[in-house]
């Protein structure tokens, strides 16, 4: 195992190499005497800014991997992290408020492994630190193992369920060495399909797999600026996490008064003046949720979280930052998934009152959002880089795609509910109850749906008929114009650039 160098002040500089035959010539600094010639001018905090050890070294990755009954997937994890083209430097496996097999299974790892790549000896350790009942769950474990990182160059933090390509280590370390202005760099997240079965599993993981190709091709695209550095798989520069602990006053990098402690550290990390990506190249396979209870429960705390990042004092000591230029993303989700939930039930309602009335009168022009969406979702599956026919059929059917987004919708509302009515709820636990098979929150939207169209069937039939055409007169045009306004975005997505890029 490669020692940590020792500990370093977020002001040291220090010329990082990755271990990579893929790597560039460098940039060298002058000889050490100029260097300290020009060192001695200058001042951090009234000190002398004379580095250390200024002659170019190796990086040094610490891996820690937060766990909360894995046990279906932690050795899996485990061998993707043993047979990186390069190995992290020293693997914490950070086991918490865990009631299953993970320790054991992850225990089997322990110890000293080597490999040989190329030529190079890779040498690491695996340790397992199990923190038992741990009343600040996957927080918790992430600050532990970042304290267990100390005099690291970088932290990777990887999910106790993905698994990383064999050069995935190698990739993020290549780039975040060619750029120290990068502070946390985020692996291209996808699932792997081939693992499940059934019907409704294998229409869930295409539906998450379109969900997060369209999320990281926004990403790559917006100057690879990555709105959140996820925790499934991203590495980040231990003196970019000391700078946010020291400019926002924190113990520890990550904050339990945020539901989307990923989303909260990369704010944290581009107002500390570091940049935050994603990479081009680097990949990694998160696992999916496969029913809609425990999809619910993920998706409605990461919608919870993202709105609670917009709104200024809702949570511990989050501020708010409505403008801050990593929430635009999801300013853009919000807005989007309010016109996409807008326009379907007013078309619903429109429908079944034309209908009614006998007033209904097909005009093949409604024909055109739609096949618009299915190019769009097209081009997105053709982008993947591992799609396969299942990817293609879930675009072109059409059918699929929206169902999938009536279930994102029903997200929506569920944390906008939440949210409204300043709940108090667990959403951490939450999720973990849904995953477990427990709760029935899942189905709510569809009961708030059914509410809605039975409302609206009823105030319809007290009208007269003067009133009920009136209404129609004046509701189709409003759904003309935001069926138009989506379709101008659709058609401007469909026809962007996508530069190369593979998701």
């Amino acid at each position: 195992m490669t020692e940590p160098v020792g500990l370093r002040r977020a002001t040291d500089r220090q010329i990082l190499l990755p271990r990579s035959a893929k790597a560039g010539p460098l940039a060298l600094p002058p000889a050490p005497t100029q260097l300290a010639e020009l060192e001695s001018v200058e001042a951090v905090s009234g000190e002398i800014a004379a580095a250390g050890n200024t002659k170019p070294r190796h990086a040094t990755i610490s891996c820690i991997i937060p766990c909360y009954n894995e046990q279906d997937t932690i050795a899996d994890v485990l061998r993707s992290l043993l047979a990186q083209t390069r190995l992290p430097d020293v693997i914490h496996v950070i086991i918490n408020n865990t009631d299953d097999d993970t320790p054991e299974i992850a225990r089997s790892f322990e110890g000293r492994h080597t490999r040989s790549v190329k030529g190079e000896e890779f040498v690491t350790t695996v340790h397992v630190h199990d923190m038992g009942a741990n009343p600040d769950k996957k927080v918790g474990a992430l600050n532990y193992g970042y304290f267990l990182s100390r005099g690291y160059d970088f932290i990777l933090g990887v999910d106790g369920d993905t698994t990383l390509a064999r050069d995935c280590v190698e990739r993020l370390e290549l780039e975040m060495t060619d750029d120290p202005r990068i502070g946390g760099l985020s692996a291209v997240y996808t699932f792997d399909k081939s693992k499940f079965k059934g019907l409704m599993a294998r229409f869930l993981v295409a539906g998450q797999r379109a969900q997060f190709a369209a999320f990281n091709m926004d990403n790559l695209l917006r100057g690879r600026n990555m709105a959140v550095l996820g925790g499934q798989c991203s590495l980040f520069s231990i003196r970019a996490l000391e700078s946010v602990m020291i400019r926002h006053h924190q113990q520890a990098p990550w904050v339990r008064d945020s539901e989307v402690e990923d989303s909260k550290l990369s704010l944290q990390i581009k107002d500390a003046g570091f940049s935050t990506k994603i990479s081009a190249t680097a990949r990694a396979y998160v696992g999916p949720m496969t029913n809609l209870r425990a999809l619910h429960g993920q998706q409605v705390k990461w919608n919870f979280g993202a709105i609670d990042l917009f709104w200024p004092g809702q949570r511990g000591d989050n501020k708010g930052q409505p403008l801050h230029p990593n929430l635009r993303l999801r300013w853009y989700e919000n807005i989007s998934m309010l016109f996409n939930l807008g326009s379907r039930i007013g078309f619903l309602l429109l429908l079944m009152a034309a209908l009614s009335i006998h007033a209904f009168v097909f005009n093949p022009i409604w024909l055109i959002p739609p096949t618009v969406a299915m190019l769009l979702n097209l081009r997105l599956a053709l982008a993947m880089k591992d799609k396969s026919a299942s990817d293609i059929l879930y675009a072109v059917l059409g059918v699929p795609a929206e169902l999938y987004m009536w279930i994102r919708m029903g997200h929506f509302v569920s944390a906008w509910a939440q949210f409204l009515a300043q709940s108090d709820k667990d959403n951490w636990a939450a999720q973990a109850n849904a995953e477990k098979g427990k709760g029935s929150a899942y189905v709510m939207p569809l009961v708030v749906l059914l509410a809605v169209l039975g409302g609206g069937i009823y105030a319809w039939s007290q009208q007269s008929l003067s009133v009920q055409s009136a209404i129609l007169s004046l509701g189709w045009p409003i759904l003309y114009l935001a069926t138009i306004a989506q379709t101008v975005f659709m058609l401007r997505k469909l026809f962007r650039r996508h530069r190369g890029f593979q998701v």
